[in-house]
C-alpha cells in the first residue's frame, strides 16, 4: 500500500509543477516580441507537456484493449478474481498454512500468527482495487462448490531483467498431499501462455529460486 501512495504523491507533485511551468511559460510568451520567439516557446511548452505526461503515466501492465480473463476452471478448482467477499475463507486458508507459506516464500514477515482478520480484509481490498485499476491481478483459488479457499494466485508487474510479469501462487496446507500445488502451477502456466499477453514470465520460488530472483 505504501508504494501505491508514493506513486500518488509523485503524480500529484508532478502535476503541480507542470501547472506552475505552464503558467510561467504562457506569461513569458505574451511578453516576447516577434512571432518566431513565440513559436519557439510554444514548441518548447508542448514538448515539456508531453514529456511530463509520459513521465507521470507508468507503462500499462497490460494493453488497454486486453480483456482480463475472469475465470479459469479445472476439474479440481476454480480460479477467479479475489475480492473482500472472500475474506472469511481466505483468512482461514492463510492462518492454517502459516508455516508452509513462510517456507514457500522464504519470508517470516508474511503471514504471521499476529495477522488479524481486519488486516487480511485490508489486504484483499487493496488487491481488489489493484485488479480494477489493472495494475496487478490477484485471484482466489476455490473449490468448485465455493465452500473453501484452496489458495491464491498473484500476477504482478516487474522491472527485473527483461521479465514483464512475476507470478506466484500457493495452496493451503490441507491440500498439499492431494498434489494440488503442482496441479495449480501447471494449470496456471498453460493459462498464462494461452490467454495473457506476456512475452516473458518469471515464476519466483518455482522456476527461479528466491535468492536469485531477489538479487536481480
Amino acid at each position: 500500500m505504501c508504494s501505491c501512495r508514493a506513486k500518488a504523491r509523485h503524480t500529484k507533485y508532478t502535476n503541480h509543477w507542470a501547472q506552475f511551468f505552464h503558467k510561467t511559460f504562457i506569461s513569458i510568451i505574451h511578453k516576447l516580441p516577434g512571432m518566431i520567439n513565440k513559436m519557439f516557446f510554444l514548441f518548447f511548452l508542448i514538448l515539456f507537456g508531453w514529456s511530463n505526461i509520459l513521465m507521470s503515466q507508468p507503462k500499462p501492465f497490460v494493453p488497454s484493449d486486453f480483456k482480463i480473463p475472469d475465470t479459469l476452471e479445472t476439474s479440481y478448482f476454480r480460479i477467479r478474481m479475489l475480492t473482500v467477499n472472500d475474506v472469511v475463507k481466505d483468512y482461514d486458508a492463510v492462518m492454517t498454512s502459516i508455516d508452509h507459506l513462510q517456507k514457500m516464500y522464504q519470508s517470516t514477515s508474511w503471514p504471521t500468527k499476529d495477522l488479524t482478520f481486519e488486516q487480511d480484509l485490508i489486504d484483499l481490498g487493496w488487491h481488489q482495487k489493484e485488479f480494477q485499476l489493472r495494475r496487478s491481478f490477484a485471484y482466489t483459488v476455490v473449490s468448485l462448490d465455493e465452500s473453501q479457499v484452496i489458495g491464491c494466485l498473484y500476477i504482478n508487474p516487474t522491472t527485473k531483467s527483461d521479465y514483464d510479469a512475476s507470478i506466484t501462487m500457493w495452496v493451503r496446507t490441507s491440500v498439499l498431499d492431494k498434489g494440488f500445488d503442482s496441479i495449480l502451477f501447471d494449470s496456471v502456466k498453460q493459462w498464462i501462455a494461452k490467454k495473457w499477453p506476456f512475452k516473458k514470465v518469471a515464476y519466483p520460488g518455482r522456476e527461479i529460486n528466491w535468492e536469485a530472483w531477489r538479487s536481480l
